[in-house]
């Protein structure tokens, strides 16, 4: 079984609920969440080029909208820079490994903006990922292509990242299609 598989057995479930969560939307009136500016005073201040720098490991579990665990998994991730201060680009090298034992990999090429923001892209990302920090926090907004039952499913990720020291980060992105909620991964990142 591939990872790819056990992607299948995540969003056939999320798509399965899908047109009861279009009705559940309908009745629901939307408000604002956070923004990535809310938390510009938080401690300790995350500079995404020394943080995602070298060698790091994750730990990490897919959840399905009803909170269920489907799937838990590991990262080894090499991450380096390079190119002139204040417009670096990142390379981050993720290694996952799936506990069902299969293994899968992302690449992530991130650029640097000079006004602090990120760009980024990998061969599974649609167009580019855009991302900023303040003070503690990432926010990180992208579309992935996923493959459920012989075809391709692009499913919209908000990522957030709060550094709680200089070796740990946690990580939380929901997964949604169409706007409707499919599901949540939760990472803790450890710096080597």
């Amino acid at each position: 079984m591939t990872a790819l598989s056990s992607h299948r057995r995540l969003f056939r479930f999320a798509f399965a609920t899908l047109p009861a969560l279009m009705l559940s939307a309908a009745l629901v009136t939307g408000c604002a969440g956070p923004q990535v500016t809310d938390y510009a005073a938080g401690q300790p201040v995350l500079d995404m080029r020394q943080y995602f720098n070298g060698t790091l490991d994750a730990y990490g579990l897919f959840t399905d909208r009803s909170g269920k665990v489907v799937k838990r998994f590991t990262v080894v991730m090499n991450c380096s820079w390079s190119g002139p201060p204040g417009a670096e680009t990142g390379v981050l090298d993720e290694n996952f490994t799936y506990s069902d034992g299969t293994q899968d990999r992302r690449v992530w090429t991130l650029k640097r903006q000079l006004d602090g923001r990120y760009t980024g892209t990998a061969g599974d990302v649609v167009g580019e990922a855009a991302g900023q920090e303040k003070g503690n926090a990432f926010r990180w907004g992208y579309t992935l292509k996923l493959p459920v039952d012989g075809r391709i499913i692009e499913v919209q990720f908000d990522d957030w990242m709060y550094l709680m020291n200089d070796k740990v980060m946690l990580n939380k992105a929901k997964m949604s299609k169409f706007g409707f909620g499919l599901g949540e991964v939760t990472l803790s990142f450890v710096k080597r």
